[in-house]
Parts: C-alpha cells; sequence; structure tokens
C-alpha cells in the first residue's frame, strides 16, 4: 500500500501500539521510543496502563480530540511480549476491540532516518524491524506507521548494540520535546487523517 488513507468506518476505534521492550533496564533505550510515545499519550488520555486480559500487553482506553464528529475512541497498547513477538499481542487486541487493519498506528525507532525527525505512512515494508515484521507477518503490511528516526549506529557498532543502548547525553536534551512532537503527530493522524498529518509532521 502508498501513503494514501483507507476508507474506514468512521466510528471504528483506534489501536495506537507503542513498541518496544518490557522491564526497566530497556526504557531508555533507543528501541523503546514507541513505549516513550504510547507513555506520553496516556498522560494526555488521562489513564494508567493495565494488563489486557489475555493479550499480553498493556492497553488504556480512552477518546482523543475535540467534542463532535472528530473525537476518537482509542486503545493505547504497549506488547508485553518483547519486540520480536509484538505481532500476537497487536492482533490478539485488534480483533478484541473490533478494530480495523487500516486503523491500528504503530510509533517505533527509524535506523534510516535522522534522530527526532519523523515520517508517518500506511503500508510498506519492515526495514529489518523485528517489530514490524513480527506485526506483518500476524495481520499484513496495511496499518498505519510513525517512524521515529534514532539514526545509524556510529562507527562499527552492530545494529542490535546501538537500539539496544540508551540515548547517549546530547540526544537526550532533545527527546522529551521529539518525543511530544511525536505523540501530537499520532493525535493528527487519528483526529485529521494521514495526508495532513504527513504534510504537519513529515520533516
Amino acid at each position: 500500500m502508498g501513503d494514501t488513507d483507507v476508507t474506514t468506518d468512521a466510528n471504528a476505534p483506534w489501536l495506537i501500539v507503542g513498541l518496544g521492550n518490557p522491564g526497566p533496564e530497556y526504557a531508555m533505550n533507543r528501541h523503546n521510543v514507541g513505549f516513550m510515545v504510547a507513555d506520553l499519550l496516556a498522560e494526555r488520555v488521562g489513564g494508567k496502563f493495565k494488563r489486557a486480559g489475555k493479550a499480553q500487553a498493556q492497553v488504556i482506553e480512552g477518546r482523543i480530540g475535540p467534542p463532535g464528529p472528530a473525537n476518537r475512541r482509542v486503545i493505547l497498547a504497549k506488547p508485553m511480549s518483547y519486540m520480536n513477538l509484538s505481532g500476537g499481542p497487536v492482533t490478539a487486541l485488534r480483533d478484541f476491540y473490533k478494530v480495523p487493519t487500516a486503523n491500528v498506528v504503530t510509533v517505533h525507532d527509524e535506523l534510516d532516518i535522522d534522530y527526532g525527525v519523523l515520517r508517518l505512512k500506511l503500508g510498506g515494508g519492515d526495514n529489518g524491524h523485528n517489530g514490524l515484521k513480527s506485526m506483518t507477518k500476524a495481520m499484513g503490511p496495511d496499518y498505519h506507521r510513525v517512524r521515529f528516526g534514532i539514526g545509524r549506529p556510529p562507527g562499527r557498532m552492530q545494529v542490535a548494540d546501538f537500539v539496544l543502548k540508551d540515548f547517549g547525553s546530547a540526544e537526550r536534551k532533545e527527546l522529551d520535546y521529539f518525543v511530544d512532537r511525536a505523540a501530537d503527530a499520532v493525535e493528527c493522524l487519528v483526529i485529521e487523517g494521514l495526508e495532513r498529518a504527513q504534510g504537519t509532521y513529515n520533516s
């Protein structure tokens, strides 16, 4: 699928998935930026994550957007299965909440984009990202992605080592701003659609 909107039921809920690994040792890793954005969205919704029944995930149900037709029901989720098994919990939540696949949004780290830069799109490949690979295997590629740039590893550092390291001190100075902007982009995507969100946040 290309970067185009897919028409779905206007009243259908949205499933917003932040990708990461559970556990305090991973909390500030580059690979966990999806969790960081999900946590900020949870603050905005005014809820606390709780375990989702049989699904290996933590969820919050809430609403975003102004009162009226632009108001959207959302389920925020953080898979607790570790990154490379994200597809199972996400698919279970999609099916339980009856969310169209086109209303699934995943927020994840992206190596091939400079730090802090955002790219929003619908569908596409996984670019070697294990979380996306698992999701696509479980439910196909036609879900939205909010790609948060982390840049490439320096020198000869292995990709796996780079993504599982904490953001550096210089990066942390701007991290809150970039996470806030990514949360804004998710809200814009859900409320106003992909084209408007791309025009505003694809930098």
